[in-house]
């Protein structure tokens, strides 16, 4: 095992991933004593930043990468030796880095050795349950988390090495620009090896992976058939209500207990993410209708088979993933009307917002407008929020604010909210 990690480790240090995009990882998190634990969908960029991360410190060598098939018969029991073959090679430093390490059965056990040591410890992986069962077990209160998503908009621009400024809100040229650009985006999402060769044998491939590898293969799930149809709806009805049982009749199941499994899997992989309807009630809000959202709009647009033209699910999915990316807490509100999305702070709804592609006839206003302010006045807000396209108005009714945004300077713009 020792000449294999060594062949591993020398050959993953000279094909260090690199990118003109730094990524926002908060410096506090960074610079701490705890453990760090960086999760994402695959191929979102978690290695580029573990490897920022190693360029801005002085102990860079103790690396390895476990998504390699060479290291498949790593077990915990190796991590002894690894560490051995990392002094060898480099002599003691106290910084370790591992690279998609859920792939390590118990590696957490070894991770509180170091951290127990003293030692820091940068790890990353692609599954949610790393900062759940198998984290919360032996690592409570050691470490901290952050979630990294494919490139927000304002780290599109800055991969084509665009830059924007204030003044590009308010002249003719600049907001041309963040449109043209934003419409790209919107099509392409963010996955940065998507974008660089735009290739569906990349989002063929990612998709495959995260569906085989991660949730059958992790789970010892053998139905290939109702997995694959599962998340293929899914993609087609994104941000559409559902129930287990409705999901059930529709793949051809008995029993909706299964689809809520599956879609617990699935969940696990960061490919989508469930929002239920807020409700006071923790057991009404599990027993409510769902939305699904998924973390790319050009996976939506690639598997996600659908009649219509689905731009205003596909502007909602996206308005979600910024939400998410911004740490907020996401429920949907249903009463007579609804709402597409309000956040949670503490104990108390702080925002209400409505997602619309186009306001183009007052038939549509009236009914975003309604559901908006139904949300507005239970929860006790004083402002509202309709993101769209490219409209752009305020609006006054009672003692309410509504604020109608386009979505390309929301994204850019934290200010707003």
């Amino acid at each position: 095992m020792k000449n294999i990690l060594k062949q591993v480790i020398l050959e993953q240090k000279n094909t260090q991933k690199q990118s003109t995009v730094l990524r926002n990882l908060p410096e506090s998190l960074e610079n701490n004593n705890e453990i760090l634990v960086i999760s994402g969908v695959r191929r979102c960029g978690k290695s580029v930043l573990l490897n920022q991360i190693r360029s801005r410190r002085k102990e860079q060598d103790y690396f390895l990468n476990f998504d390699d098939e060479r290291l498949i018969r790593f077990t915990v029991d190796d991590f002894q030796t690894l560490h051995e073959t990392f002094i060898e090679l480099f002599g003691e430093q106290k910084t370790f880095y591992f690279d998609e390490i859920q792939n390590v059965p118990q590696w957490e056990r070894f991770v509180r050795r170091l951290y127990d040591s003293g030692f820091k410890v940068f790890v990353t992986g692609s599954n949610a349950t790393m900062l759940s069962r198998e984290m919360g077990t032996h690592l409570t209160g050691r470490y901290c988390s952050f979630e990294l998503y494919p490139f927000s908009f304002s780290e599109f621009l800055l991969f084509n090495n665009l830059k924007n400024t204030e003044q590009d809100f308010f002249t003719t040229s600049g907001r041309a620009k963040l449109k043209t650009n934003f419409k790209t985006y919107f099509e392409f999402g963010g996955f940065p090896i998507y974008l660089q060769n735009q290739s569906d044998l990349f989002l063929k491939s990612l998709y495959e992976s995260i569906l085989y590898r991660d949730v059958m293969v992790r789970n010892n799930l053998t139905h290939e058939r109702e997995i694959i149809e599962l998340v293929n709806y899914l993609a087609g009805n994104v941000s559409r209500l559902f129930t287990y049982n409705s999901l059930a009749k529709i793949i051809g199941l008995k029993n909706a207990t299964t689809i809520k499994n599956y879609i617990d899997y699935i969940q696990n992989t960061y490919l989508i993410f469930q929002v239920s309807r807020f409700d006071y009630s923790i057991k009404k809000q599990i027993q409510n209708s769902k939305k699904i959202y998924f973390i790319d709009n050009a996976i939506v647009r690639k598997f996600g088979f659908s009649f219509s033209d689905n731009s205003g699910h596909l502007l909602e999915n996206l308005v979600f993933l910024e939400l998410k990316r911004r740490g907020f807490e996401i429920f949907y509100h249903s009463q007579k009307y609804e709402c597409d999305f309000i956040i949670r702070t503490g104990n108390q709804i702080t925002k209400a917002i409505q997602v619309s592609y186009v306001l183009d006839n007052e038939k549509t206003k009236d009914r975003e407008i309604q559901g908006l302010k139904e949300a507005m006045d239970i929860y006790k807000l004083e402002t509202g929020f309709i993101i769209t396209y490219d409209t752009e108005q305020e609006i006054k009714i009672e003692d309410k604010t509504i604020q109608i945004v386009p979505v390309w300077k929301w994204l850019l713009k934290t200010d707003v909210f």
